[in-house]
């Protein structure tokens, strides 16, 4: 195994255990990573399928905690921000968004792990912003999960609900983006020939990181979150 498919391997092994743990980040953590030892546009490809294969796992583990009045909103609402998204794009410098998001990040994130505030169970249709939000951001900066993750963790849902939203949402998206990539020629032989060296190492992960999450209390994963997305904004300040 050459040095490129060990580096990956061990990549995807951290993101796979992050994503089995909290139900995201496995794509924001590794394509960075990626990125120093391949093309971007490789690495883009590569992740898509890994992170595809990250949240079908998990759904699987998760299927009886999956309700698709929890998740059909945040994907009503993603569909017209990515268009919104693809629209601003032209028009908006993509590093002030990321600064924007990677503040609002740090302070909402700041906020829970100081505090315990109470659930406050917003109603649905803020599931619909939170989905649209989701989708414009992820469109510009390819970051959209903080509005579906803050969405869910204002609920008093159990942390298997919040992980099994989370999953469901991105899952669906994944395969819609996998679909797009694979028809736009972006998916070939080598994007395959490093998925099949990293598929066991992206399982070994999944497996490991939802082992740990199942033995934690909720107001633990929910440190571990806001913990995860504290960290991400900082990335998207400092990037």
């Amino acid at each position: 195994m050459s040095t490129t498919y060990l580096l990956a391997s061990l990549i995807f092994l951290f993101a796979g255990t992050v994503q089995g743990l909290t139900g995201f980040g496995a794509g924001l953590l590794a394509i960075p990573l990626l990125c120093l030892i391949m093309d971007v546009k490789l690495a883009v490809s590569v992740c898509i399928i890994s992170t595809l294969l990250i949240s079908t796992t998990l759904a699987w583990e998760l299927r009886r905690f999956l309700d698709r009045r929890k998740i059909l909103p945040l994907l009503l609402g993603s569909l017209p921000g990515i268009y919104t998204g693809t629209l601003l794009l032209k028009t908006i410098d993509p590093n002030l968004i990321k600064t924007l998001l990677g503040l609002l990040l740090i302070g909402v994130s700041c906020f829970n792990l100081v505090f315990t505030p109470k659930a406050i169970n917003p109603a649905r249709a803020w599931g619909y912003i939170a989905g649209f939000f989701s989708g414009a951001i992820n469109a510009t900066v390819a970051a959209g999960g903080p509005p579906a993750i803050i969405y869910t963790t204002l609920h008093d849902w159990k942390k298997e609900e919040i992980k099994a939203t989370l999953t469901g949402f991105f899952m669906i998206n994944g395969y819609l983006t996998a679909g797009v990539h694979a028809f736009s020629g972006l998916i070939g032989a080598q994007t395959l020939g490093y998925f099949a060296v990293t598929l066991p190492f992206v399982l070994a992960g999944t497996m490991i990181g939802s082992r740990i999450g199942g033995r934690i209390n909720r107001r633990r994963y929910l440190q571990l979150v806001y913990g995860l997305l504290m960290g991400l904004g900082i990335l998207m300040i400092v990037g």
